[in-house]
């Protein structure tokens, strides 16, 4: 039985009592959250792992990370030490977005050494061995579909980005808007590509009963991805994008009625005044369900950069509402990123989920920011290292100052300023 139809009938599940302790909330706040669909738990029950948490509101902001082949860069041994770069991080969730020579090696290899949940988008190997099978992306069948998605479910996959979400009404929509750009969504163009060719609806669309079966089966938590998400600041809020979140939301009922954990996959380009707007829109039309933003990207003027763009959006959405924040890496729009790349995406994302956290939550993202003030009044080089989100990077760099055993611990001074006013504050 999923997690959903247990927290209805009043069960709280390990995983609930695991969240709830993570989070510093009652078992009874999980199962709630569960039961109403605002909190989901991303377990496969064929899955066993060490890390478990959960998504949603009034819970911490969580990070994902990608990793994953391609057909020009098919280094199964890079990717293993981008999944390790991204768990040693802090990434509480990644996505195998492989499209390289053997996609099933590579997914095993990832769902055996990572301890984090685990997620794909399974029209990427479908369309791949639809090629392979049949000469043509576009002939894929609607079998061929579901049965690569109850592999995947049944290997272990714990969440799925499922474009579920396009149908000939958010097509027509987006070919009256006259966007900058059209879609930039992979799973969302080889979708739209294949209905063109066959004139049918989305099979992920048409026959969504059979997806939400497939997917309660294995309790694997689905992600309705956003596949005409907007590629460029210009495009927000277009028509397009309400009608496919208007899609999204019947979805998210039905999925929510079945008894299927659900997420809304949300855009990547959303300057800063949208943010509130989209946030507040989505919450409004899904019901309530947690929200997985690719981003948001504040800017598109930035590339090598992208990851800060990133958090900026990032931060300020997750203070709305936002649940679940995708990392960007420098790489973003330039190729596929490094093991660097990857650490400087998950380390710049953490960040901007801790801004959320210290305003959205209080609890222990308040706690531990001012344990850092708390400790840099007292120089205490090692309490600062300890509530650092990278003590690693920043005790490296307190061993490069000059600071003496009684000097500053932030900048080598004999006299810290601190403590200057602190004088003055004594005398008075």
């Amino acid at each position: 039985m999923t997690q959903i139809l247990q927290a209805r009938k009043g069960k709280i599940t390990e995983e609930m009592e695991i969240v709830a302790e993570l989070e510093g909330v009652t078992p009874e706040f999980i199962r709630a959250g569960v039961a109403k669909g605002h909190i989901v738990i991303p377990k496969n029950k064929y899955r066993d792992r060490s890390q478990i948490c959960g998504i949603g509101t009034g819970l911490d902001v969580k990070v994902n990370g990608l990793m994953g082949t391609s057909s020009d860069r098919n280094d199964m041994e890079m990717e293993a030490k981008k999944l390790m770069m991204l768990e040693e991080c802090g990434a509480n969730a990644f996505m195998d977005l492989s499209t390289g020579d053997d996609i099933d090696a590579m997914g095993k290899q990832s769902l055996s050494i990572s301890n984090i949940a685990a997620g794909c988008v399974p029209v990427y190997q479908a369309s791949v061995e639809a090629i392979e099978k049949h000469g043509a992306m576009v002939d894929m069948t609607t079998d061929d579909l579901m049965e690569t998605i109850e592999k995947q479910c049944q290997e272990g996959m714990d969440f799925m980005a499922i474009h579920s979400a396009l149908n000939w009404d958010v097509l027509n929509a987006l070919q009256r808007t006259g966007r900058v750009s059209d879609v930039v969504s992979r799973g969302g163009s080889f979708l739209t590509a294949w209905m063109f060719h066959n004139q049918k609806e989305n099979p992920l669309f048409e026959h969504f009963d059979r997806l939400l079966e497939i997917l309660k089966a294995t309790d694997t938590v689905l992600s309705i991805g956003d596949a005409i998400r907007p590629g460029a600041n210009a495009d927000s809020l277009d028509a397009a994008q309400i009608t496919g979140l208007m899609v999204a939301g019947d979805l998210t009922k039905r999925a929510l009625e079945a008894g299927v954990q659900v997420m809304i996959e949300g855009p990547g380009h959303v300057p800063l005044n949208h943010i509130a707007t989209t946030m507040q829109m989505q919450k409004r039309l899904c019901h309530g369900v947690p929200y997985y933003i690719l981003g948001f990207l504040a800017t598109d003027v930035a590339p090598g950069y992208d990851n800060i763009t990133g958090a900026i959006g990032g931060a300020y959405a997750g203070l709305h509402g936002a649940d679940f924040l995708c990392y960007l890496t420098p790489a973003e729009h330039l190729g596929l990123p490094t093991e660097e790349d990857v650490r400087i995406g998950v380390r710049t994302t953490r960040i901007a989920a801790d801004c959320a956290n210290v305003l959205r939550r209080g609890g222990p993202a308040w706690n531990r920011s001012l344990a850092m003030s708390k400790a840099r009044v007292a120089l205490d080089k090692e309490a600062q290292i300890a509530n650092a989100l990278d003590p690693e990077t920043l005790r490296a760099k307190m061993a490069l100052e000059k600071a003496t055993d009684d000097g500053c611990a932030a900048c080598g001074d004999e006299k810290c300023l601190a403590d200057i006013a602190a004088e003055y504050f004594e005398i008075a």
